[in-house]
């Protein structure tokens, strides 16, 4: 799969037989794109709680959530715009890059931050209603203002559904030194990420909240492991290796799975505790990412990776909504944060029963979409307006060789031959 997608997360736009930095949808593998989108739109319905459409949502039916697939795609995207550069040797310019990256995601913390705040205000002066102040964090911010503002420009104090952006910042300003590390071994990178989050949740440390005495709600020390485990099945496919298919991987997957959803609907939770394992091997710890879930989503990405009618339901057309909505990750992440929150603040003051939130999310979800065209009609007349003489004669060169996609995602890639740039 990885070897025709063309564009990530990071930003990262390869050349194309067009010479133009855009990707043609005969080039592009949209499956990650589509996974992403699902992801991007699973996290809104989640960031709505009580809303009748959360119950559809993939927590429900095992251990993990949308954001653990979230993470592992992003990973795998950003392969291209960081792993394989930092492969050929453009170490400083990769970890620039990636540097310069995590402060926009940084950026992006402290503005979704500041508009949920005042959203919350609003809503708070607007209907006289106080218990607003009481919500996702806030209470901090209101009782001491001046410890609680430096907490949120240090990332110590994150409002409630405002936490995933900087645990991105925090993974990409170590991942110069795990790429370092897959220099000399691509293994030895997997086994040090491994390490990291296996010492992380066996001594509890994290960044620390401020004011308070608690941890980030995503410690990004824990959850380097999916980002970086992402990278390096990136970087693996590009060097010509497979995922191999097990039968008997595929029957383990798929009773994991099961298992999952058993153990959520019956419901089994604390079981667990009679192993007497640490809450990091046992437990389902969402700060310190506990090994019941990585196991979730890994045992799913494995099923989609291997076998080919499921990765086949995936890729969809260039323009199908959901491979546009895919395409701009943090764009559309910023809106459904910031239109979550809303929903929540409207919901909480107008005591709005099931019906509105169902309408109110529904509507949510058609906001995605419409933001998402917008971004590709912009990104359109943006190109259109800077295109130059001198792009014109660049598109009349002759396209790097592509193969075709590859069936499944865990078909044997190699590199394209024309580098990604940003």
């Amino acid at each position: 799969m990885v070897q025709n997608l063309r564009r990530d997360d990071a930003g990262a736009v390869p050349q194309t037989s067009s010479g133009s930095g855009r990707v043609t949808g005969s080039s592009r593998d949209t499956r990650l794109d589509v996974l992403r989108a699902i992801c991007l739109l699973m996290i809104f319905v989640n960031h709505v709680p009580g809303n009748p459409l959360e119950l559809l949502t993939t927590k429900n039916f095992g251990f993990s959530d949308a954001a653990e697939a979230f993470v592992l795609i992003s990973g795998i995207a950003a392969g291209f715009a960081y792993g394989r550069k930092f492969g050929i040797g453009e170490k400083l310019a990769t970890t620039l890059r990636a540097w310069r990256r995590a402060a926009v995601l940084y950026v992006a913390q402290i503005m979704t931050t500041v508009a949920t705040l005042a959203i919350f205000s609003f809503f708070a002066l607007a209907w006289s209603d106080p218990r607003l102040f009481d919500k996702i964090n806030m209470g901090r911010v209101m009782e001491d203002p001046a410890r609680a503002l430096l907490g949120i420009v240090t990332l110590g104090h994150q409002l409630g559904y405002n936490n995933i952006l900087s645990m991105y910042a925090g993974i990409l300003l170590m991942l110069p030194a795990f790429l370092l590390i897959s220099r000399w071994r691509l293994w030895a990178m997997v086994a040090t990420s491994i390490g990291l989050w296996l010492i992380v949740g066996l001594t509890n440390f994290g960044p620390r909240t401020y004011p308070g005495a608690g941890f980030w709600f995503f410690n990004p020390l824990s959850w380097q492991v999916l980002f970086i485990i992402g990278i390096a099945y990136n970087m693996h496919i590009a060097r010509g290796g497979t995922i191999p298919r097990s039968k008997p991987l595929m029957i383990l997957a798929a009773a994991y799975l099961v298992l999952a959803c058993i153990w959520v609907w019956v419901p089994l939770w604390g079981w667990e505790r009679a192993l007497g394992l640490p809450r990091v091997l046992s437990g389902f710890d969402k700060t310190f990412l506990s090994l019941p879930r990585l196991l979730h989503v890994f045992a799913a990405a494995y099923l989609i990776a291997v076998v080919p009618g499921l990765s086949a339901r995936f890729r969809l057309g260039f323009e199908h909504p959901l491979a546009v909505i895919g395409r701009h990750g943090l764009p559309i992440f910023v809106l459904g944060t910031l239109l979550a929150i809303t929903a929540q603040a409207f919901l909480t003051v107008t005591y709005a029963g099931t019906a509105m939130s169902v309408v109110i999310v529904v509507a949510g979800i058609g906001f995605h979409f419409g933001y998402a065209y917008y971004l590709e009609w912009i990104g359109r007349v943006t190109r259109g307006k800077a295109r130059s003489p001198s792009a014109g004669l660049a598109a009349v060169q002759p396209a790097p060789e592509q193969s075709a996609a590859p069936k499944d995602l865990a078909t044997t890639a190699k590199s394209p031959k024309s580098p990604v740039a940003n």
